[in-house]
């Protein structure tokens, strides 16, 4: 059964202490975020730059793809194509058999958490093991990403402390990080020795060299990459810029616009395979393109996947990654998944303010409150708004057209706040607002009846 985001947003405010703390710890992130542009004061041309350089690639995607494909090709690399999640999982298990890997280090992909990889795998007989270390502590607990670029923030030390006691065995009630880090650093250097084949995502490709960048803070992907014979990366058809020269400027917004760091500390460049060994690189669709030939939404294939849109939004601070379900949470998430599924994922879309703080800090300039707002006029249009919303905004807007009916409401309205007990008019069930806000006193005449009665004293 597929629940909608307010129901699992209601579960995870339940733990008041815990949303608040989620809250607090993603705005400091976005406080980060604030200070690290600060001192670049080029940063909005850097914006823009970046807007436009992605707003070309997309207008003529089919011409870079050929010519990174080409690249690559030329490089030694093989290049797959798969139109969906089932053809990219069935490509990278189809290398996997071809050299008979059964033990695979995976570094962060949300393309791969997209297509579910990782239990496709397992059914397979595969052993996969995440060696981020927020991945890798999800993955013990058989959790999706709550978040693109940190995706354990919904854990506490605590609650991490726990799961390694579980699965690395230290010792019940460590806490304290640097221990607990060193742990799983322990733990994930059997893993890399073991690791016959290396998986990554792709955060750039560059269509002029046929080169693939991955960016990380622990270096686990180039451990990875360094020690197995055999690496596939694996990219969303939007990953691509044109040129080399182009890569200096999303280096300089991405690592700024997700940690508040100035660069990531691993920028990692993959063009050919070393000597004896093997380079994939599975290119994927999976309703890209359908999103291109969406005029409204197709700047949101601009995304870079830094996560300031989520670490801003007080919506998603304040009820999880969880409760989007899907792999990219958020305000951005909130616009890719009515793509991908609109019956599914029609909430989403409506899990915001409108606010527009989260295209305030896109640096790629993705106008995502707007696009919200147009999903809404979508959603609304196919006829999967929920029937309590349908039928009382078809009442609301009878009010709102009929100045008599509208007065007669405001009337009876104030006079019941003014007649009924507190306890009624407060009542969680009936009033969902004053579970937290106090309802304002009645006014004795609504603003017409005075305005009304100052004109008639010729006052107005």
């Amino acid at each position: 059964m597929n629940h909608s985001h307010p129901e699992l947003a209601e579960q995870f405010v339940k733990d008041a202490e815990r949303t608040t703390w989620h809250d607090e710890t993603l705005w400091f992130v976005r406080q980060k975020r604030d200070r690290s542009i600060y001192a670049i004061p080029e940063f909005q041309e850097l914006r823009e730059l970046a807007s436009q350089i992605k707003n070309h690639t997309l207008s003529r995607l089919h011409t870079y793809l050929t010519q990174f494909e080409e690249a690559a090709r030329a490089n030694g690399v093989q290049v797959h194509w798969a139109a969906n999640a089932e053809e990219h999982n069935a490509i990278v298990l189809d290398i996997l058999r071809k050299h008979g890997a059964e033990r695979i280090v995976k570094s962060k992909s949300m393309l791969t958490e997209e297509c579910h990889l990782n239990p496709y795998l397992l059914q397979h007989g595969i052993q996969v093991v995440d060696t981020d270390l927020g991945e890798r502590i999800i993955q013990f607990r058989n959790e999706p990403p709550s978040h693109v670029v940190l995706p354990a923030i919904h854990l506490k030390k605590e609650d991490v402390g726990e799961t390694f006691h579980l699965h690395l065995g230290t010792l019940k009630g460590e806490k304290d990080p640097q221990t607990l880090t060193e742990a799983a650093r322990l733990h994930l250097r059997t893993k890399f020795v073991s690791g016959q084949v290396a998986i990554s995502g792709v955060n750039f490709a560059v269509a002029e060299t046929g080169s693939v960048v991955v960016c990380t803070n622990e270096g686990n992907a180039d451990l990875g990459v360094t020690l197995a014979k055999v690496h596939i990366a694996c990219m969303g058809i939007e990953k691509l810029i044109p040129r080399l020269t182009d890569l200096g400027v999303f280096t300089r917004l991405l690592a700024r616009s997700a940690t508040g760091q100035p660069v990531t500390t691993y920028t990692s460049h993959y063009t050919k395979p070393g000597p004896g060994k093997e380079m994939h690189i599975v290119i994927v669709d999976n309703g890209r393109t359908k999103q291109l030939g969406r005029p409204d939404f197709r700047a949101s294939l601009k995304c870079i996947r830094c996560g300031a849109c989520m670490n801003t939004c007080p919506v998603y601070r304040r009820s999880g990654g969880h409760s989007y379900d899907f792999t990219i949470p958020g305000p951005i998430g909130a616009i890719l998944s009515p793509n991908i599924d609109m019956h599914k994922h029609k909430s989403l879309p409506f899990a915001s303010t409108l606010c527009g703080s989260c295209t305030d800090v896109c640096p790629v300039k993705i106008d995502i409150h707007t696009q919200l707002y147009k999903w809404r006029q979508v959603i609304g249009e196919n006829n999967e708004l929920p029937a309590s919303k349908k039928w009382s905004m078809k009442l609301l807007s009878r009010v709102l057209s009929s100045p008599g009916v509208y007065g007669w409401g405001g009337k009876v309205a104030r006079e019941s706040l003014r007649l009924l007990p507190h306890g009624f008019t407060h009542a969680k069930a009936l009033n969902p607002w004053a579970k937290a806000r106090e309802m304002p006193a009645p006014p004795k005449q609504s603003f017409r009846e005075w305005y009304e009665q100052q004109n008639s004293n010729g006052k107005a």
